[in-house]
């Protein structure tokens, strides 16, 4: 079995999968009861086809839960991939019984769905044809089918009579665009559900659903800081909403604990993640991710990074993070060296190996960074005989001597104006925007102490006329 897994994984790696080696912290069959719905499948396939101690495990599952449905099409995916990787197991041979049965299941229903809509249709019954389309909508869900299912669900927003109406269609509508990875169709979605009239208590109920929904879409779309934001928002209620369709709450204490120490600095840490009450109850359920945030606010980088380390593959197999988490820790490596820099005019190469050198690839600290001096994400000069990493020092008399400087200029340059507005004044002279002006002006080229006067106008009194 050991040599099957191995090629399994060199097939996937070969296709461009991510590939976890660790073992994970998290036990599966507890992990995966905090989900339900379609992605209970989406996170065991992912993990099978990521996670080599978990693979067989995962893929077994993940038959199992595609048999506990109609998806005919996944539990193909998943036997397929079980079969590679563990070829002697009794589920990898494929239940073609199974699958002629649930497919012939899946038409009579689509059938018979489809003749009741017809019939209510008919009898112009608004609220029987709104429930007819979500009936079939959660049909087309099941077997598959997202595009029928989509355009199925569209179709409720005619025959809604209630504000509450439509939000469960839009509910319908962003869990088929998250299934399918459309981004821009999740948000548009949202901001419709947040535009209607809800009593207290429902709105209440919405409002983790929206800020946790948008947070994974701006994540989808790598807008980190929004979604780091609406993570940071969401109201730590439980999640009577609907959420747990798609993420956990510790999923959300995950993301936002992660986008918010790749986004944020260390004050901004302190006073939107430490001492935010609302996700701190998120928080708690990730007791680590909070170390290791207080840890980079106190300026124990090496702790920090060192806890982000070790919880990496867990992270690499969550379905929306995986794709973000080798950007998302470069990002915050990258801050804790920055700022491990900033008191020292030299550092000692082998002190920061010592500090930073936690890390999934073989890369060294050299030439981690040579590469950030390049990119300009630290100002800094690697003396690569004395090993030193060697900061620029600011002369702080030299500068505050040129502040002095520049404010005596400014102020010279303003008492000027003001001599020469209080010498035209004195000749009784008038400046007048040359647009508006209905006066003569006369062109005096430099006009007195060589103020420009192109639009200036002699009164009739004046001595110069």
């Amino acid at each position: 079995m050991v040599d099957s897994v191995l090629t399994f994984f060199t097939a996937m790696e070969n296709q461009g999968a991510s590939i976890v080696k660790d073992t994970p912290h998290f036990d599966l069959e507890t992990y995966i009861s905090n989900y339900r719905g379609r992605t209970r499948f989406d996170r065991l396939s992912l993990i099978g086809r990521s996670c080599v101690p978990l693979c067989v495990d995962a893929l077994k599952a993940a038959v199992a839960e595609a048999k506990r449905n109609r998806d005919t099409q996944r539990y193909r995916e998943a036997v397929e991939c079980l079969r590679m990787a563990a070829p002697s197991d009794p589920e990898s041979n494929v239940d073609h019984d199974w699958i002629i049965k649930t497919e012939q299941a899946n038409v009579a229903e689509t059938n018979r769905l489809i003749s009741e809509l017809k019939g209510y249709k008919n009898n112009m019954i608004k609220e029987s044809i709104r429930m007819g389309n979500e009936d079939l909508g959660k049909h087309f869900e099941s077997t598959g089918d997202l595009n029928g299912a989509a355009e199925t669900y569209a179709k409720m927003r005619a025959d809604v009579s209630t504000p509450k109406q439509l939000v469960d269609v839009g509910k319908h509508l962003v869990r088929v665009a998250m299934q399918r990875r459309e981004w821009g169709m999740v948000l548009a979605n949202l901001s419709k559900m947040g535009g209607h009239q809800l009593s207290a208590e429902d709105e209440q109920a919405l409002q983790p659903y929206l800020k946790i929904i948008q947070g994974i879409a701006f994540l989808g779309q790598e807008r980190y800081s929004e979604a780091a934001l609406s993570f940071l928002a969401a109201d730590p209620t439980p999640p009577a909403s609907g959420y747990h369709d798609i993420v956990s709450q510790n999923d959300v204490a995950i993301f936002g604990a992660l986008l918010a120490m790749a986004t944020m600095d260390r004050r901004e840490l302190q006073a939107r993640v430490l001492e935010n009450k609302s996700f701190r109850t998120f928080l708690e359920l990730e007791s680590h991710l909070r170390r290791a945030i207080a840890g980079f606010i106190t300026g124990r980088y090496s702790a920090t990074i060192k806890i982000l380390e070790t919880y990496r593959p867990d992270y690499m197999l969550d379905v929306y993070l995986q794709k973000h988490v080798p950007r998302l820790y470069e990002e915050i490596r990258s801050k804790c060296i920055v700022q491990y820099l900033i008191p020292f005019s030299a550092v000692k190469l082998a002190t920061m190996e010592r500090e930073f050198m936690y890390r999934a690839d073989e890369q060294t600290m050299e030439e981690e960074l040579v590469n950030m001096v390049k990119n300009g994400t630290v100002e800094a000069r690697i003396d690569t005989i004395d090993k030193l990493v060697i900061t620029p020092t600011q002369d702080d008399r030299a500068r505050m001597q040129m502040e002095a400087l520049e404010a005596a200029q400014d102020y010279e340059r303003q008492a000027v104006e003001r001599l020469r507005r209080m010498g035209l004044a004195a000749a009784d002279l008038e400046l007048k925007n040359p647009r508006k002006s209905t006066g003569k002006a006369v062109d005096s080229g430099r006009g007195l102490g060589g103020l420009a006067s192109d639009n200036v106008t002699f009164p009739e009194e004046s001595p110069f006329v």
